[in-house]
């Protein structure tokens, strides 16, 4: 949890990085680079949002400044690629900043890959895609580094493949990782939805497996039934397009059945109602509260 007064940067990976003794080791130095001369890095698989979270980091960094340099690299063009602390750099642009304190570091792009992806999975909150798409990143890195030839080999044993050496340095199971990575194969529309809590994960990875378009069917069958998939539906749809049989039809069928759960559902995030119940009070207890206050005010309004 943010302590007041304090910037929550500090919580990121790239602290690690940052301490006065391993910069006078490396004979880093922290430099002033001007916000306009840093751009983010290619294909950034986080966001930044104009959240609660960033409105508290502007206000730290408009009373405190940046405590935490960021990270970046030369582009080779006389600008700098962002590494480590694109939410830094956005917030003390929010702030009126021109400047922000820096370590540049070459490094190559694996290299950059490997600390940017780290550095970010080190968040309280990540959406779905976000970690599919770093992983899948980091995985490329990885294999690209060369440190172990057989990184993508799929024999057994002492062998290391890339989703298992990140497993290993996630706390994942490999297992896990493949099914992240598995929702890259989704498209827009429905990974949106994955983010938005509206597809379970489990589904999701199953409906990854269908082709692009059926997706897309998928996706207006979906709306048009104002229902979410089951587990079971999406093992089906997935069975039917390996087969070649999934068709528009098939898809509104199976999405036409019993609507056990509705789109246009009333959900509130368990950490925003936490506040107002103590601690260890479970989902079920809270809606229950929740029912009794309303059925009072409603009898008020009477």
């Amino acid at each position: 949890m943010t302590r007041r007064g304090t910037n929550i940067s500090l919580k990121s990976y790239d602290d690690i990085f940052t301490t006065e003794e391993n910069r006078q080791e490396t004979g880093e130095h922290v430099v002033s680079i001007p916000v306009n001369q840093i751009h983010e890095f290619k294909n950034h698989p986080f966001k930044v949002l104009d959240d609660e979270d960033m409105r508290k980091t502007v206000d730290s960094i408009r009373e405190y400044g940046v405590l935490v340099p960021v990270i970046i690299r030369p582009d080779g063009n006389g600008e700098y690629e962002m590494i480590s602390g694109h939410r830094r750099r956005y917030a003390s642009i929010l702030a009126g900043k021109e400047e922000i304190p820096a370590i540049v570091r070459e490094m190559d792009d694996d290299t950059a890959t490997i600390l940017m992806v780290d550095s970010n999975l080190q968040r309280e909150h990540i959406l779905p895609s976000e970690r599919a798409k770093a992983y899948k990143m980091k995985m490329e890195a990885l294999k690209h580094q060369g440190k172990r030839t057989d990184l993508t080999s799929c024999q057994v044993g002492t062998r290391l493949r890339a989703d298992e050496e990140l497993a290993k340095q996630t706390g994942e199971s490999a297992r896990t990782v493949q099914r992240f990575v598995r929702l890259n194969n989704l498209i827009p529309e429905l990974l949106d939805l994955v983010d938005e809590k509206k597809i379970a994960f489990n589904p999701a990875v199953e409906l990854s497996y269908m082709k692009p378009e059926e997706q897309k069917d998928f996706y207006e069958a979906m709306e048009l039934a104002q229902t979410t998939p089951s587990l079971s539906q999406a093992q089906r749809l997935k069975k039917f397009s390996q087969e070649g049989t999934c068709t528009a039809e098939l898809i509104e069928s199976i999405m036409d059945e019993e609507k056990k759960n509705p789109l246009n559902r009333v959900v509130f995030d368990s950490n925003i109602l936490q506040k107002y119940f103590p601690q260890k009070t479970s989902a079920r207890e809270m809606e229950m509260q929740i029912l009794q206050l309303l059925e009072q005010w409603s009898g008020m309004k009477a």
